[in-house]
């Protein structure tokens, strides 16, 4: 069975995410501990932050930062 995808972003408090997966799952996924090295500390910035958008399979940012879809489904928390 093929992992779940990301359909839809929504920012919430605390760089956390509200991720809808093509399963009809909704789950919270915390980037606070991506946010390191020169690449993705671009995300500290919260009005970059918040110009997250969902792909149909993962989550990107405008500079090309993203998460595998693995890691945004396994190690995220229901709603």
């Amino acid at each position: 069975m093929l992992r779940p995808t990301a359909i839809s972003v929504t920012v919430q408090q605390d760089y956390k995410l509200k991720i809808i997966f093509n399963n009809g799952e909704a789950k919270i996924f915390d980037v606070k501990p991506y946010i390191k090295g020169f690449w993705y500390s671009h995300l500290k910035d919260i009005s970059y932050f918040s110009l997250v958008k969902a792909d149909g399979f993962t989550i990107i940012w405008p500079e090309g930062q993203d998460i595998c879809p693995d890691e945004l489904y396994y190690n995220s928390v229901p709603v």
